[in-house]
């Protein structure tokens, strides 16, 4: 894993640009890009709550012929619900080509990088829907996921029955996490019994927390914390900040990557995604997780190249 020391996002500037109520400078930053790349919790809407003025954003960018992609870590939802969750809050035109989940990078990864041999290809998963809809949108094959009967107690004769292999699917080759809400102790069991016996560990994204109703919860990271340190395994994230991710972003939307911009909340996720990805600049947006004390501080590790409070006050 790369260390990350002093990511410094767009032209080199050591200390970002505020843009919020400057006009010239916002017509100037959205100028310098063709791409936009955003990521959707605490940038577009915080849980069920949308953020001021997004659909008009969303549409003076398009009037500028700018090039639209979403690129999120929530794993719970498929392209398909996201298109679908687009057109509920109010936002409509988005296409579900141009929606770019950590499911469906995690699927891709699967299906066409890592091609495991039959039968040990089988993915064991603890997540929710959308991981599976992915997964199957690639035809790869899983197990575990919503299966409501891991989400019972577990009795004294499952961990029998783990440990003789009885409750195992023996074509379990990789077990990949995201953000589940229900976990239970039995789908940990079963997890590590699958590590154990030399499946791969991949996650979907390892954030710490997921924003929503104005506050945070714990997020896919936390899900896969249990697994790690009950395995002494560490997962390959498939979700930002990774650049497997961006390979993947790129290899589809065939863009110049000087010419685009990450738009984000989280430092540690959307920024050091585009600055380690050598796009040409990130925008910060101030209505997520990451504070603007975070960046401006001295020796700050990841600063973006702008910042602004809210993704409306692009609109100037």
């Amino acid at each position: 894993m790369q260390t990350v020391m002093n990511l410094v996002g767009g032209g080199g500037a050591s200390t970002p640009q505020y843009l919020s109520g400057d006009k010239p400078s916002i017509d100037a930053f959205i100028d310098k890009f063709d791409v936009f790349l955003f990521d959707c919790d605490g940038v577009l809407w915080s849980g069920d709550h949308l953020l001021p003025q997004i659909p008009e954003t969303i549409q003076m960018l398009r009037d500028k012929n700018k090039r639209l992609v979403f690129v999120t870590n929530n794993s719970t939802k498929s392209r398909a619900d996201y298109q679908k969750k687009f057109t509920s809050m109010g936002i409509p035109g988005i296409s579900e080509e141009e929606v770019f989940g950590s499911s469906y990078s995690a699927a891709i990864y699967i299906s066409r990088i890592l091609k495991l041999p039959e039968p040990k290809n089988k993915v064991f998963v603890l997540g929710e829907s959308g991981v599976e809809m992915e997964l199957q949108s690639e035809n790869v094959r899983f197990c575990g996921g919503t299966d409501p009967s891991l989400r019972r107690e577990m009795q004294p004769s499952d961990f029998q029955n783990v440990a003789n292999g009885s409750l195992l699917d023996a074509d379990v080759g990789i077990v990949l996490t995201g953000l589940d809400y229900h976990p239970s102790y039995l789908k940990y069991a079963l997890a590590q019994a699958y590590l154990r016996q030399g499946a791969r560990f991949l996650a979907t994204n390892i954030d710490s927390s997921l924003p929503s109703a104005g506050t945070l919860f714990p997020g896919a990271g936390a899900i896969s914390a249990p697994l790690i340190q009950a395995s002494g395994q560490e997962p390959l994230a498939l979700g930002k900040p990774s650049q497997a991710m961006m390979d993947a972003i790129e290899g589809k939307f065939q863009f110049d990557r000087k010419r685009a911009c990450m738009v984000g909340d989280r430092l540690n996720t959307d920024i050091e995604f585009g600055i380690r990805g050598g796009l040409g600049g990130t925008l910060c947006v101030l209505s997520g997780v990451s504070q603007k004390e975070e960046f401006l501080e001295k020796g700050a590790k990841v600063v973006p190249s702008a910042y602004v409070d809210g993704l409306g006050d692009l609109l100037g």
